[in-house]
């Protein structure tokens, strides 16, 4: 499977665990599949991704973070490439993704839009990802920016998604994280919490009703005019 080995998942330096929220136990658990934007050997995305997926864990979520270091481009091979399956199979379990990208030229990174491009928009007449929650990060190298989750934000409209309201744009990110890769305490870590926790709640708030929340009349129609 190409799914990214999360290091130290349990350790938590700049977490107050009692300041976490108590929530009840799902069976089963909220599925959360996590892509990040950059390749770089010390990516930031990826870093404030891995955090992400720690607290996803830690509050009681089964969370995979996605390698995409081998997934062509969408106009390269559009099927037949274990990754772009792969990517699909795991697109299709989750209840729930978050997205992690830097901010690039104003937008989000083409490796991150690559790979929300090849998970398909219509799949037999059924969109598969229709009714899952969405939230997103991006990073930025310099000033605080919100262009890069503006562009995810359409996006996950045109993937019929529930963006939750709360987002995270970390300004300056080379001095939010360590030379360990962790992310140090502070304003931007207690965001990501904020992340992490509103996606766990809306999740478990509206999971019961997905199959209600993908049913349309245009599709009820079509399927009876044959």
């Amino acid at each position: 499977m190409r799914l990214r080995t999360l290091p130290d998942p349990e350790v938590f330096p700049a977490l107050d665990p009692d300041a976490l929220p108590e929530l009840a136990p799902a069976d089963p658990p909220v599925r959360v599949l996590v892509l990040y934007g950059s390749l770089r050997e010390r990516s930031f995305s990826r870093l404030a991704a891995e955090e992400a997926t720690r607290l996803l864990l830690r509050m009681g979520a089964e969370a995979r973070i996605f390698d995409p270091s081998d997934l062509p481009f969408p106009d390269q091979q559009k099927d037949g490439h274990p990754a772009i399956a792969e990517l699909r199979a795991q697109a299709g379990w989750a209840d729930a993704m978050l997205w992690s990208t830097p901010e690039t030229h104003g937008q989000m990174s083409g490796l991150l839009k690559a790979q929300v491009e090849h998970i398909p928009l219509d799949e037999g007449g059924i969109s598969p990802t229709q009714g899952q929650v969405l939230a997103l990060m991006q990073v930025c190298g310099g000033s605080q920016s919100f262009n890069a989750l503006n562009n995810m934000r359409v996006m996950g409209r045109s993937m019929r998604m529930l963006t939750i309201p709360h987002q995270c744009s970390v300004a300056r990110v080379h001095h939010e994280f360590g030379p360990d890769g962790r992310m140090r305490a502070g304003a931007c870590y207690d965001r990501i919490v904020d992340l992490a926790e509103e996606l766990m709640r809306l999740t478990l708030l509206t999971r019961p009703w997905r199959a209600q929340l993908a049913d349309r009349y245009s599709r009820r129609a079509a399927v009876r005019r044959g």
